[in-house]
């Protein structure tokens, strides 16, 4: 088992990856639709995620209006905090 990466590290992996998910985490969490626990549950899962090159190399670049990578862990949880338009 890999150890976890580093906290604040993925902490901005996983809150750049909801903002190009078009999640706004502080929002979510005021809302009362993502509690303390679920949002520290976003960043462990990030923490122990294998693809972070990917992840970094896919959020250095430009994907307006692009569903999250398939390998993100976190993908299905912005899915689920995504306001209807």
């Amino acid at each position: 088992m890999k150890p976890l990466g580093d906290e604040r590290k993925h902490y901005w992996l996983a809150t750049r990856m909801a903002d190009a998910a078009d999640v706004n985490l502080v929002e979510a969490f005021t809302d009362g639709r993502l509690s303390s626990k679920e949002w520290a549950g976003l960043v462990t899962r990030c923490r122990g995620c294998q693809w972070v090159e990917g992840c970094e190399r896919w959020l250095e670049a430009e994907h307006p209006g692009a569903d999250v990578p398939a390998g993100c862990r976190n993908g299905r949880v912005f899915d689920a905090l995504k306001i209807p338009a």
